[in-house]
């Protein structure tokens, strides 16, 4: 008897590619379906009329798996509610109910549990990192075929379906702006490296300043992890980064640490926009209400969030899958901060 592996191996595709292909499961390029069913019928592969039912059973859910962050309002935060809201309209074109899950920082990653009780139909992880756990869980659902996406976060290597944006050509612009200003002496207040985003960010700061001729100084780089209070505890640092001459400016990867550093410096007598320039990431809702407003890089969360689910749900004869791919291009807010 001819196996799904056989298959697989002739068409040069992954196992969990030929279920999906078979199944009418998920977005598939016309191409690589062409060439799975070219394999099948050469081989005389009959899929096995129980597996197709069971995979074409459908709940009428599409999951959305959230990291749990005790004492954080995740659904007041600009960046989960922007995403959230895209998720929700393309759900609600494509007839499907958005059933939010969970996931403890602590607690099991096991997403194939989901599709084998039947509670979800395809799922969508936000704030998904690159640790073992979060990556053993993620080649689980390819290896079994179950349709998911990532928002926000790539995993290159593993060819993961993903939407994402250009960060690293925003923080580049975010960086060039305030060389451009006169700074040379920037600082930069990141996030966690288990976020490809936080890598981008990274990669994009360190070629605005070597295209400008500046050396990249390790000892100007901070970390905190995308919250308003890591800002705030990276104040004390800038300040005295600040008045040793060392730093004329920041460049701070999300808007919530942006805002934090501003209350912060404030503590110590330093006004950004005055006495340091500043620039956060995300053009939330917080930039604006802010004094002095603050420059950022305006991100289209809901756009990722809405293309996330098409990608997923739109019927392939929509063609919605690959005109959906590409990173999402981002660009600059100049505001009071980086005057």
């Amino acid at each position: 008897m001819v196996s799904r592996k056989e298959v697989a191996s002739l068409a040069g595709v992954s196992e969990a590619t030929v279920s999906r292909v078979l199944n009418k499961v998920g977005p598939i390029r016309e191409e690589t379906r062409l060439r799975v069913e070219e394999a099948a019928q050469q081989l005389g592969y009959v899929p096995s009329a129980l597996a197709q039912q069971f995979a074409r059973s459908r709940s009428g859910n599409l999951g959305v798996i959230l990291p749990f962050v005790p004492k954080v309002h995740l659904f007041s935060t600009y960046y989960f509610a922007e995403i959230l809201s895209g998720i929700g309209e393309a759900a609600k074109q494509y007839g499907y109910d958005v059933l939010l899950i969970f996931r403890e920082p602590s607690g099991s990653r096991d997403y194939a549990r989901l599709f084998l009780a039947q509670k979800i139909d395809a799922c969508i992880v936000l704030g998904a990192q690159n640790v073992p756990e979060e990556k053993t869980a993620l080649a689980e659902l390819q290896k079994k075929g179950y349709p998911f996406c990532l928002v926000n976060q790539r995993f290159a290597e593993e060819g993961y379906l993903s939407v994402d944006a250009d960060h690293h050509a925003g923080s580049y612009e975010a960086v060039k702006h305030l060389i451009d200003g006169g700074s040379r002496r920037i600082a930069f207040l990141n996030g966690p490296d288990v976020f490809s985003s936080s890598m981008d960010r990274m990669s994009g700061y360190k070629q605005a300043l070597a295209n400008a001729g500046l050396a990249y100084d390790p000892a100007l780089t901070l970390l905190g992890n995308y919250s308003r209070k890591s800002g705030v505890e990276a104040a004390e640092a800038v300040a005295a980064l600040i008045r040793s001459g060392q730093v004329d400016a920041v460049f701070a990867a999300n808007d919530r640490m942006a805002i934090g550093l501003m209350d912060g410096l404030r503590v110590h007598g330093i006004k950004a926009g005055v006495d340091v320039k500043l620039v956060g990431y995300d053009d939330s809702e917080g930039s604006v209400i802010v004094s002095p407003k603050l420059t950022t890089v305006a991100v289209p969360f809901y756009e990722m969030g809405r293309r996330a689910a098409r990608r997923l749900l739109a019927p392939e004869k929509d063609g919605l899958a690959q005109a959906d791919e590409g990173l999402l291009p981002v660009h600059l807010i100049k505001r009071e901060t980086s005057s």
